[in-house]
């Protein structure tokens, strides 16, 4: 048991080469999950696509029960959101076991997009299209963390009921109009949670979206912490830190 504690520590909180490659394949079972729930939203149930949900869940239970083990605080990451969202995802996936239908929570698994922030450091170090545009990749990431789960509550409070939302299409029809206040009035929620939700929609995802707009179209600067006050972007040909005056050593990127 020690040796197997041993060895899911080094994988989940490791340095090595295997570490990281590990964690980079767990970002991409991510990723890959999140397109099947959408992509199975579409699709009439299947045992076929049963078995799928049912393997999902048990690797995420895995990968849960994993992070339990190997965590130092393991009450405190109990009381995690991700952690509860990942409960919520599992007892959905296995829903064609435990004989319940609560398919929509699924699209939780969304915010397992949030853990990519561990790998942050290592990006910066094996990505150069990342260090010169982490701002952006991070805002476009919570945008779509929060489209996803807003489609997906959207969805599963109006299918049954409203017209407007038959399938997952005209739920993320709604999000993405009322996010970007374009609002064509063509789907609609209904009563009183509905407005609720749109409220929620329009305030939070404008929100992300300026944040969006405003790193996409601010001028670019490099991340160089500033050996003296601390601030960490400063222009490319910075000489001087802006905030105390420090002679800087930013490397240039484009030399050998």
């Amino acid at each position: 048991m020690a040796t197997l504690t041993t060895s899911l520590k080094d994988l989940y909180e490791g340095e090595s080469d295997r570490a990281y490659r590990f964690r980079y394949a767990l970002l991409g079972f991510d990723l890959v999950t999140i397109l099947f729930v959408v992509l199975s939203s579409f699709v009439p149930s299947h045992p076929a696509l049963e078995a799928l949900n049912v393997a999902i869940g048990v690797t995420v239970l895995m990968d849960v029960a994993a992070r339990l083990v190997v965590g130092p605080h393991r009450g405190r990451e109990l009381l995690r959101p991700t952690t509860w969202a990942d409960f919520a995802a599992i007892a959905s996936f296995l829903a064609p076991v435990i004989g319940e239908g609560a398919g929509f929570l699924r699209i939780l698994r969304t915010l397992r997009l949030l853990r990519t922030y561990q790998l942050l450091d290592r990006l910066r170090k094996d990505s150069d299209f990342f260090r010169r545009n982490e701002e952006v990749v991070i805002a476009v990431v919570n945008l779509a963390v929060f489209i996803f789960i807003m489609t997906g509550i959207v969805y599963a409070t109006q299918h049954r009921t409203n017209p407007d939302v038959a399938n997952y299409a005209d739920a993320l029809y709604f999000t993405v109009t009322s996010l970007t206040t374009t609002g064509y009035g063509d789907v609609t929620l209904k009563g009183t949670a509905g407005r609720l939700i749109s409220v929620v929609v329009m305030i939070c995802g404008v929100t992300l979206f300026l944040r969006l707009a405003q790193v996409l179209f601010r001028p670019s600067k490099v991340r160089y912490p500033c050996p003296v006050c601390g601030l960490q972007r400063h222009e490319p040909d910075a000489v001087h830190c802006k905030a105390c005056g420090t002679v800087l050593n930013i490397p240039d990127e484009g030399g050998d």
